[in-house]
């Protein structure tokens, strides 16, 4: 570990896209939740903030199980939010509402396209005293998950993907982005075991296809305390992408390990100490 600071569009879009922002947790169907969703942390005048997670596509929040209980064993208040893969203006509003039900300050932490919807969400949100980006993508103001990761090659992840129609309730359609499961560990979970790997495939959530072409309309990593995790063996963003990010958003600390994309289930501890470190970062500045 070290530290320093249908047709042509629709191919353009996944290539681009869904290398970037796609990713993100895969869902640990192994391990019980340790968090739970929409409590109040305690109160203004708790010590400690409260740790707000929020998983990125093809997963839900147990992909954050390996990061939850350590952190509550160090007297954290944890919520693994349900992010619902729909896009940035449906998923960051959902987000953050569920920040504004929550009293006192917040360290707020985003695993992959997870990054991208924090930025958004805790815009405006006082409470909100750290950001924490894991393996994460981070488009600035008009900047979408297809034209950030344009900059940088395509990575292995954007020849995995799988597009299955869906249609909605109220009769409008759309497309839905899925990981093909023979390929799943080799494009960014390579550092899991077989086992494992079978079952994130068998019980991954997908992302709307559409959500790679939704623009920020707000980055609050502008005025906000941000770190970062890079992976360095990442497979589903580049991880020169990840440094990029961290360069251009100032953070404050920027960590990388030797990990896969999944860096929150693979290394878990890794992670629980750098979103420790903003939260004792904010504790002590008090």
């Amino acid at each position: 570990m070290r530290t320093s600071g249908k047709s042509r569009h629709r191919a353009h879009a996944v290539r681009w896209g869904a290398g970037a922002l796609v990713l993100a947790g895969t869902a640990s169907a192994v391990a019980v939740m340790g968090a739970y969703a929409g409590g109040p942390s305690g109160g203004a005048g708790g010590e400690k903030p409260t740790i707000v997670l929020v998983h990125g596509a093809f997963a839900d929040a147990s992909s954050w199980n390996g990061v939850v209980g350590p952190l509550q064993r160090s007297g954290y208040k944890v919520i693994a939010a349900a992010n619902p893969l729909r896009g940035i203006p449906q998923d960051s509003t959902y987000v953050a509402s569920l920040l504004k039900s929550i009293k006192g300050p917040i360290v707020l932490a985003g695993h992959s396209y997870g990054g991208e919807v924090i930025s958004q969400a805790a815009a405006g949100n006082s409470n909100v005293k750290a950001l924490v980006y894991i393996n994460a993508i981070m488009p600035d103001v008009g900047e979408s998950s297809n034209s950030l990761s344009a900059k940088f090659p395509a990575p292995p992840l954007t020849k995995a993907f799988n597009q299955v129609p869906f249609r909605n309730g109220d009769g409008t359609s759309g497309t839905d982005l899925y990981v093909q499961t023979d390929k799943l560990r080799q494009v960014f979970a390579q550092d899991l075991p077989v086992a494992q790997t079978d079952l994130l495939g068998a019980t991954q959530r997908p992302i709307a296809l559409s959500a790679f072409a939704d623009k920020l309309t707000a980055a609050a990593w502008h005025d906000k305390p941000v770190y970062v995790l890079v992976g360095k063996q990442d497979r589903s963003i580049d991880p020169e992408l990840e440094r990029y990010e961290a360069k251009r958003a100032k953070a404050r600390k920027t960590v990388e390990i030797n990990s896969s994309h999944v860096s929150l289930i693979s290394h878990p501890q890794a992670v629980k100490d750098l979103i420790v470190n903003a939260a004792e970062d904010y504790v002590g500045k008090r």
